[in-house]
């Protein structure tokens, strides 16, 4: 009777024992499924991450595009001009490459067309502007700011004799001081004239010296001549 009790306690015994294997190997291994949900997280935030642009690179790219459009070079003299067909505009680009000078285009807030441009009509707006010496055009150009400048050409075409009235648009617009004020023409054979005299004029500041009528054509080499004939 004995034995048979520890029989029966041993086989209890085994029979717990063989439940518990049972249970342990039933129950699932979440270890390696969390990690593996975790890693694919972290990869998604950062993949997610690296497509949004901080402010740090737009703030670097939006100070890249200002200064491809920066033109000021720190230089102390300027080359302002007004061109309606680009003849005084290549002669004011190469006086600035010459002097090192900082370029400002004068444009007209309402452009010239060229039916405006045509002096043999007496009703075009060139035409009509020209013989009223007190119209003013608007200029489209943002302001300009003198400080640092102690030399400045002046450049426009001439237009029936005198300088555009857009000119004079410009150099009401601006106290000069003492600064340095150099004019010059190009035309398709009329003189400067008495246009330099008409823009000290209207300014009513700045140290002007007599112009001159530069050819369209001029080289280099002979506007540095002219520049050195300035001094």
């Amino acid at each position: 009777m004995k034995t048979r009790k520890i029989f029966i306690l041993l086989m209890g015994i085994i029979l717990v024992l063989g439940l518990t294997a049972c249970g342990a190997a039933e129950q699932p291994d979440t270890t390696l499924e969390t990690e593996t949900v975790t890693a694919t997280e972290e990869s998604k935030e950062t993949s997610d991450t690296s497509e949004e642009p901080t402010s740090e690179s737009e703030d670097m790219q939006t100070e890249i595009e200002d200064s491809s459009v920066q033109t000021e070079t720190g230089s102390d003299v300027l080359v302002a001009y007004f061109s309606a067909t680009g003849t005084t505009k290549g002669v004011a680009e190469k006086i600035a490459s010459i002097e090192g000078a900082d370029v400002y285009e004068i444009t007209a807030a309402e452009p010239y067309s060229d039916a405006d441009l045509n002096w043999n009509d007496s009703n075009s707006r060139t035409t009509k502007e020209q013989n009223d010496k007190s119209v003013r055009p608007e200029i489209g150009s943002e302001k300009l700011d003198l400080t640092g400048y102690t030399k400045i050409y002046i450049g426009y075409p001439i237009w029936w004799g005198e300088e555009p009235r857009i000119m004079d648009t410009f150099v009401e617009g601006y106290d000069f001081g003492n600064i340095k004020m150099i004019p010059f023409c190009t035309s398709g054979g009329s003189g400067i004239g008495s246009s330099g005299k008409n823009l000290a004029e209207n300014a009513g500041s700045g140290n002007w010296i007599e112009g001159d009528r530069l050819n369209g054509n001029i080289s280099e080499e002979e506007l540095k001549s002219w520049i050195e004939g300035l001094e």
